[in-house]
């Protein structure tokens, strides 16, 4: 491309970036002006509060596209044309004409599917590459059956672009792959909103991309709708979240929760580790059961009765009438902690009874002398009793899920009881795992929360606020009612809005509000590698998005924990039947075509891999060694020096020594297993022992195959022991 034309496009970002900066400069002059403001009306207040919300969003917004603002113009068949970037910019000063369209408005859309086929009403597609605000070069295509390239991949948008993208060295973190979207990606990201999507794909088909990339495009144009209920991406791990982590910034969206599902149950950080076999019976079906019979369990009765010292008196609370009471609870459908209340009254009858009969009879033998009123009066001293608190809470406890599951996994008797097929869920107390938040949350439900005594707490509060304001509006009317013309304060507002504006509002994001509330329900969830996730993770999710409007990306070729899945539809038809809907990605962007097949060997011919866009060049290879601690740092330096600038990743089998239990993205080299290693990509890998990984798990093929292809260069493979059959495509080292 000539100079002139960088020149040309050079002068154009300058300028947009010049708006840009105007943009940032006004909101922050605006923010700088609310937060000088104080005091002032209530409602004053709740504008100041709400505008410094906005404002603060906006500079957050403006200055998270500053990489890569625009990259991207249309050259139309009218000689009209239009730049695309990663926000909508608009010229205040000509009835806000577009000097730049966002990527997800529908009129940028041809920058992604126009073809030379298929123009639609396109001349020409540029795509421009910058460096910080500097245009470094500029790829046109020229959409003219005749003039067309045939060198070029079929198929392939702004392929210059796009291959130099995959080349690229990584840094560590993932990159936004908005300038280089392909037509079959396009196609799911800008997909309807409601349904179950499943877009299945192999490794380097850009699932992870799309999947956030759609987050960008659903908050853009379903906006209101899913301001209010948020976003929620589940992946696999913290290390893929942290990679992940700078994407949708990037995009111009800041108020999507990213989590795991195991951070899901709020209050509790999985910080403890288990052997891979407890963890996959902790994500079966029969865990429900499980649950649910130690909550029934904590329903208790006596063998016999009760003792309960109540004033001077020894009170006998007999079985029938703790399963009396037990029955009655039961039989509401109540939660276990709403239900409590049910058992109470039936309870403190008996007891009232047995004690009025005690102190109460009448010498003579006549009627009991005590009335209505005296056994009322008895009930309630009985309830405040703490011998009767204690009997109360050993029939029917108030219990949390974490009270429950750690009672239970601590107490080889109560998992004989409620599990005995399960021996295994014994432990020491201390820590929750991964699998353990899916437990959590399926107790919560069984659980529920007794909010009485809080709700009844909170009306007598906002009744006081009530009371006080309606005497703060008398006071006001008195000083007017001398003059019957002027308006009264009780005229213009009542006690209870005017108790309302002192209440304090909630400003956070939807993803801010949600993150702490276990009930928060979603108006849209994106699961990247669900292929992993297990039966009970699974009800996790589907309880925070009763709409079913989701996001599922996975390749069921790569599932690798026991507990994950090999069918989509075993796991949805539970919940949605044949509602949902399956998207295709077939074409591979990062893995070269060499290392690809090397890959494809491991999971045999029923594998249908995708097809890679490109040959490196350099053949993958192995190498037997004899002690692989000591020589793995030899490896590790001489590969480290050959990709220069670019990032290693070894990976090693579980429980190997040098593996980290935090993965560092920032470093060069980064030691993990194979869990840690889904979904991230790497210039260069180091396989180490593919003959143990295959050999650590009942899909330890799968395993292998997510190692293999987790490199966009280079591959190597060292083994102590004979290199397994299926590796036989790679070549020896020299």
């Amino acid at each position: 491309m000539s100079s002139e034309e960088i020149e040309r496009e050079q002068r154009v970002v300058s300028m947009l970036y010049g708006r840009l900066d105007d943009l940032r400069a006004g909101a922050a002059d605006r923010l700088a002006k609310v937060l000088r403001e104080t005091g002032g009306t209530p409602q004053a207040r709740t504008e100041r509060d709400t505008a410094t919300a906005m404002y603060s969003q906006q500079l957050a917004q403006f200055g998270s596209v500053e990489n890569g603002l625009c990259f991207g113009r249309l050259d139309f068949e009218d000689a009209s044309h239009q730049h695309i970037g990663r926000i909508g910019i608009f010229d205040e000063d000509n009835d806000y004409e577009p000097l730049l369209m966002d990527w997800r408005a529908p009129a940028a859309r041809p920058f992604y599917l126009a073809t030379a086929a298929a123009p639609d009403g396109v001349k020409r597609r540029r795509h421009i590459r910058t460096s910080m605000r500097k245009v470094t070069a500029v790829d046109d295509e020229v959409l003219d059956l005749e003039a067309a390239d045939p060198k070029r991949h079929e198929g392939l948008t702004g392929e210059a672009a796009l291959l130099a993208a995959v080349n690229a060295n990584r840094t560590g973190r993932m990159n936004d792959i908005v300038q280089t979207i392909q037509a079959e990606q396009d196609k799911i990201i800008r997909s309807g909103l409601n349904g179950v999507l499943v877009v299945q794909g192999g490794p380097g088909t850009g699932k992870t991309a799309v999947a956030l990339h759609r987050a960008a495009f659903l908050l853009y144009t379903y906006r209101e709708q899913l301001s209010r209920r948020g976003v929620l991406v589940v992946g696999p791990n913290a290390t893929f979240l942290r990679y992940i982590g700078q994407v949708l910034p990037s995009l111009g969206e800041t108020g999507v929760l990213l989590s795991t599902v195991g951070e899901l149950f709020p209050g509790v950080t999985p910080d403890r580790t288990e052997s891979v076999a407890v963890a996959e019976i902790k994500g079966r079906l029969e865990m429900t059961e499980v649950i649910a019979a130690a909550v029934r369990d904590r329903q208790r009765v006596p063998e016999d009765y009760l003792e309960i010292q109540f004033e001077r008196e020894t009170l006998k609370l007999d079985r029938k009438t703790c399963v009396q009471a037990r029955a009655a609870a039961r039989r509401s459908r109540r939660v276990h902690n709403k239900a409590k209340p049910l058992i109470i009254p039936i309870i403190l009858d008996a007891l009232a009874q047995q004690y009025a009969e005690r102190i109460g009879a009448d010498p003579l033998g006549g009627a009991n002398l005590l009335d209505q009123a005296d056994l009322d009066d008895i009930k309630r001293e009985l309830s405040e009793d703490d011998g009767v608190q204690e009997a109360l809470d050993w029939l029917w406890p108030t219990l949390t899920p974490q009270e429950l599951l750690e009672d239970l996994f601590a107490d080889k008797d109560k998992l004989e009881t409620v599990a005995p097929e399960f021996p295994e869920l014994y432990r020491e107390p201390g820590g929750w795992t991964p699998a353990d938040a899916a437990l959590l949350d399926e107790a919560a439900e069984l659980l529920g929360i007794d909010d009485t005594a809080i709700k009844a707490a909170e009306s007598r509060r906002r009744q006081e606020e009530i009371d006080y304001a309606s005497g703060v509006l008398d006071i006001l009317d008195l000083q007017d009612e001398a003059d019957p013309e002027i308006l009264m304060a009780a005229d213009l507002i009542d006690a209870g809005r005017l108790a309302g504006r002192h209440e304090d509002a909630d400003y956070r994001t939807a993803a801010e509000r949600a993150s702490t509330d276990r009930e928060w329900t979603f108006g849209h969830v994106i699961v990247d590698e669900a292929q992993e996730l297990s039966a009970m993770a699974w009800r996790v999710l589907m309880r925070r998005c009763p709409s079913r409007s989701m996001t599922l990306v996975g390749d069921v070729a790569q599932t690798g924990d026991p507990a994950g899945t090999t069918s989509w539809s075993q796991v949805l038809e539970p919940y949605v039947e044949d509602r949902w809907r399956m998207e295709k990605l077939t074409v591979n962007y990062r893995t070269p075509s060499e290392i690809m097949a090397v890959a494809a060997d491991v999971l045999g011919p029923e594998l249908e891999a995708p097809q890679s866009v490109r040959d490196s060049g350099m053949d993958p290879w192995h190498a037997k060694v004899t002690n692989i601690p000591a020589q793995l740092g030899e490896f590790v330096a001489k590969e480290a020096a050959v990709i220069g600038e670019g990032t290693l990743g070894v990976i090693v089998p579980a429980g190997f020594g040098d593996a980290a239990a935090e993965v560092d993205l920032e470093s060069q080299v980064s030691i993990l297993t194979v869990w840690q290693a889904k979904g991230l990509e790497f210039d260069s890998v180091l396989v180490v022992d593919p003959a143990r990984i295959l050999a650590d798990s009942p899909r330890g093929a799968n395993d292998l195959y997510v190692a293999l292809t987790r490199a966009t260069q280079r591959l190597g493979v060292i083994h102590p022991g004979d290199l397994p059959d299926c590796l036989s495509r790679l070549a020896a080292d020299v």
